[in-house]
């Protein structure tokens, strides 16, 4: 290893562990389950959840909190969060009948998948949801076939640039196709209510808020002058939790977006919503893994652990690097962490640095409460991770 790479794995090696500490040392009750619990397994703060959703509403308290349930879908985190007041954002049937076993009541649930099974819909209308993102015409179509009457509000295309998670291409609509469905949607007999955008999962560039709020204002005074009163605007979620990289804090996108809308909504929307996943949930799990082999594979010190990609790490695939903890001391050296499965697909991370491991050794993933166990399946026979809520 040159000298500028052993510099570069000893600033990582020491960031995953003050992170490891400072998670440890504000959670003692974790240190007694990191060498107990059967691997691989996800431990999740229950008390942080709670913290981190408080958090934000302090900040943010002109602004209800839908938690994104498709971030974490635990029933004791859902729990947790229903016990602090949380609302909820579903995108499926089965989403929604987790939150409703919990005794929430349907005004603290929305919906803002902007393409949903007709059947969602319909069991989501008649439990008493009624709020629905869209962002074409037949989306409303099916809306008004199965919810007349039913509330809807139009997802906008944003800026994603500085987003770890870009969401910009799959769902949105420019402004004059978005008035249009607004129109529609009044037309069909449904409601429109306001406007929706993301600016993209893990968002550290502010210019986004920026733009998407702009937008939405100048969006919002032209349905006006044509006739539609809207009184909702939905700024989806966004706020990034810290990876191998210092994230925005929750204060400092809530100043200034706080701002914007000062500026640019001097008549407040009726009601403003945000809808955080990851910004809730994902510091506030780690996840525990096993080393079940080692090899070298030409210039390559592999690593092989116990779950992967298809198991519960699936984010690797779209550049999320968790930073990775392990207990020993020694010279770095180099790794390639590859997943339990035979996929040669199911690769975790390169250019992870960690003293020499030891078969049966366990790995610490700091920032795994979000998008992990939710994605994974059982591909080649491997258990997906077990969630302990702490």
């Amino acid at each position: 290893m040159t000298g500028t790479a052993l510099k570069l794995g000893e600033i990582q090696f020491n960031y995953a562990k003050r992170y490891f500490e400072e998670f440890l040392a504000s959670r003692p009750k974790f240190k007694e389950h990191l060498y107990k619990v059967k691997t691989p397994a996800l431990l999740m703060d229950l008390e942080g959840v709670k913290a981190r959703f408080v958090q934000i509403r302090y900040h943010l308290p002109e602004v209800n909190i839908y938690y994104a349930v498709k971030a974490n879908d635990d029933v004791g985190v859902l729990s947790a969060l229903a016990q602090v007041g949380s609302g909820f954002e579903v995108a499926s049937s089965e989403e929604l009948r987790r939150v409703l076993s919990l005794g929430v009541s349907p005004e603290r649930i929305i919906s803002s998948n902007p393409v949903k099974p007709e059947e969602f819909i319909d069991y989501a209308y008649r439990e008493g949801v009624n709020r629905f993102a869209v962002d074409s015409f037949a989306e409303v179509e099916k809306i008004a076939k199965v919810a007349p009457r039913a509330r809807v509000y139009v997802r906008i295309t944003v800026p994603n640039e500085g987003s770890d998670w870009p969401l910009s291409r799959k769902f949105g609509v420019d402004l004059e196709t978005a008035l249009e469905i607004l129109e529609f949607s009044k037309n069909k007999g449904l409601v429109p209510i306001g406007l929706t955008f993301h600016v993209g999962s893990q968002c550290n560039n502010l210019r986004n808020w920026f733009i998407a709020i702009k937008r939405s204002a100048q969006l919002w005074e032209e349905a006006r002058r044509r006739g539609i009163k809207l009184l909702v605007l939905n700024m989806g979620g966004g706020i990034p939790v810290r990876y191998l990289q210092e994230a925005l804090r929750v204060e400092d996108i809530a100043y200034y977006v706080r701002g914007l809308l000062r500026k640019y909504f001097p008549n407040p929307p009726y009601e403003l919503q945000m809808e955080p996943g990851r910004g809730v949930v994902g510091d506030q799990g780690i996840m525990v893994v096993s080393v079940i082999g080692k090899a070298q594979r030409g210039d390559e010190n592999w690593l092989y652990i116990d779950t992967g990609v298809f198991n519960g790490l699936a984010e690797a695939l779209g550049g999320i690097r968790y930073p990775t903890y392990l207990e020993r001391k020694g010279e770095l050296k180099e790794w390639v962490i590859g997943g339990v499965s035979c996929d040669s697909m199911d690769t975790v991370a390169k250019n992870v640095y960690l003293p020499e491991p030891e078969v049966g050794d366990r790995l610490f993933l700091l920032s795994a409460g979000a998008y992990t166990t939710v994605y994974a399946s059982e591909f080649n026979g491997f258990p997906k991770p077990e969630v302990i809520c702490l």
